[in-house]
């Protein structure tokens, strides 16, 4: 062992700021500041981009592209009449359902363009008025997309799942965002949002779809449109009939949702409602908190 010389000490590694040891901040001691991270960091991103306001897009990822849905589909009818053991009738199923479902990722790249387009038309710049998704596949992915075919920015809100959602190219990279906590990125669906789109969707669409409903019907959240695509979905999936004739929302209540069946309709809706809306007439940028 090397002798010390002149009664010196060893030098010690100066131990890690708190904020820089990743240990801790992964640590169930620090859930508090991831929690407060995804609300700052988010706010302070959205600031610099000059994003104000936006129109959020829900709906299923298992829904997809046209073509891509058309191309399994030929596929298994290929291996079906070919192979020596068919595609199942239910497969088979399953593949006509897709194409028929991929309408609506269709109808909603359609309508994220239509929007991107009239929005950019109100001469406020590209980050007024944006189209917002989940950031992930399916019908989020078909939102970004066609607010990208109409040159418009979009906002991807992705969320870590277990099966790694990944966020879909569509999005402005630098409006690309990912959350651990789904209630942080719920507030910014919510606090930036004048409209919200649902498409058909499963448990994840439906919880975000509640959510919005149950802070309009609080009045924990200001007026937001809330439009619902595809009645004949929506319709047979949630019976609000029901619900008002068992006295467990009031009629009230109903006029919280409007349904819409095309591009060209959600639009026409959507145009005419926001239109009305005092954020369109101030040129004051908009604070979230």
């Amino acid at each position: 062992m090397a002798k010390q010389t002149n009664g010196s000490k060893p030098p010690v590694a100066a131990p890690k700021l708190a904020y820089q040891d990743e240990r801790f901040l992964d640590s169930a001691d620090a859930r508090a500041l991831r929690i407060l991270s995804e609300y700052l960091e988010p706010q302070a991103r959205l600031r610099r981009e000059g994003v104000q306001n936006t129109v959020v897009f829900f709906g299923s990822a298992h829904i997809l592209p046209r073509d891509v849905a058309t191309q399994k589909l030929a596929e298994l009818e290929r291996k079906d009449q070919n192979a020596r053991l068919p595609a199942g009738a239910a497969e088979l199923k399953a593949a006509r359902t897709a194409v028929e479902m991929s309408r609506y990722y269709e109808d909603a790249r359609e309508l994220a363009r239509l929007i991107t387009q009239w929005t950019l038309g109100l001469n406020r710049g590209k980050d007024f008025l944006v189209v917002c998704s989940g950031g992930g596949p399916g019908i989020m992915e078909a939102a970004n997309r066609g607010a990208l075919e109409a040159g418009g920015k979009s906002v991807g809100f992705n969320i870590i799942l277990p099966h790694e959602q990944m966020s879909n190219p569509y999005i402005t990279p630098r409006l690309s965002f990912s959350f651990r906590y789904f209630f942080m990125r719920k507030l910014w669906f919510a606090q930036p949002a004048k409209a919200l789109i649902v498409f058909p969707g499963g448990f994840g669409t439906m919880d975000e779809m509640w959510e919005f409903l149950t802070l309009l019907q609080t009045r924990k959240m200001s007026q937001r449109i809330i439009l619902l695509y595809g009645s004949k979905y929506w319709k047979r999936a949630i019976n609000f009939g029901w619900m008002l004739e068992s006295g467990t929302i009031s009629r009230q209540d109903l006029n919280l949702i409007r349904y819409a069946d095309s591009p060209t309709q959600a639009f026409e809706i959507l145009k005419e409602k926001l239109g009305r809306e005092p954020f369109l007439r101030t040129a004051r940028p908009r604070r979230f908190f």
